[in-house]
């Protein structure tokens, strides 16, 4: 009988593992839909100011609307404060991802260390404001509250850019993609984008809610001091 006790209470911890990350998910995914509630209340007389602040500077809409791939491989339209003018093209922005992920990053970094397009003349004055202080990306709270993003998880993938990936990057889509995560967090746009995905593949497999609570409070001081923000 104390044998078959004891046989039982080996048996309970993985199912105690199991049933772990479940709760985990649940937490989370009830924090993202709580704190993205609360945080469009809060900031939406900045958003309306920032609405209008697109729409005296250049033409076209305010949102900028993008087909994204998210959790499980789903696509979902990710909006954004538009910071570019509108119709323009994507083609150096692929040239410069495919050079990255093809591993020939050789001179794609500015002299400051940042991975990201120099003088990028799509964008317009306002959205150079925008992207260096990461409010342009307030209107996924709205994908937040969907469901469609988390706070905190991978970036979210443009369709093109999986054809590239390694199978292991894969596992990204394991969890839904988030404002923030660890590639902010720990370098932003001074990290080239293969080891953005591995930091990706990293906060997958490390997922928790401490780590998620973790990479919410540094990315106040992260976006504060503009952390390879361009």
């Amino acid at each position: 009988m104390i044998l078959r006790a004891g046989a039982r209470a080996e048996r309970e911890p993985p199912a105690v593992r199991r049933a772990a990350p479940a709760l985990s998910r649940l937490a989370i995914h009830t924090l993202d839909v709580g704190l993205a509630a609360l945080l469009l209340v809060v900031t939406a007389p900045l958003l309306a100011v920032i609405a209008l602040l697109i729409r005296m500077t250049s033409p076209g809409p305010v949102l900028f609307r993008q087909l994204r791939i998210g959790h499980l491989e789903r696509p979902f339209t990710m909006l954004k404060f538009r910071t570019m003018r509108f119709d323009c093209d994507d083609r150096l922005h692929r040239e410069f991802v495919t050079r990255m992920l093809s591993g020939a990053t050789a001179g794609l970094a500015a002299p400051d260390g940042v991975f990201k397009l120099s003088d990028d003349p799509r964008v317009t004055r306002i959205g150079r404001f925008l992207r260096r202080t990461s409010l342009d990306e307030l209107p996924q709270l709205i994908n937040v509250v969907r469901g469609e993003m988390s706070l905190v998880g991978p970036r979210p993938a443009l369709p093109w850019e999986v054809d590239l990936y390694r199978p292991d990057h894969r596992l990204r889509f394991q969890v839904r993609p988030g404002m923030t995560g660890l590639w902010q967090v720990r370098g932003r746009n001074r990290v080239d984008l293969a080891r953005a995905l591995d930091l990706d593949v990293e906060y997958v497999t490390r997922r928790s809610v401490r780590l998620y609570l973790l990479i919410l409070v540094m990315t106040v001081p992260a976006v504060l001091r503009g952390d390879g923000a361009r």
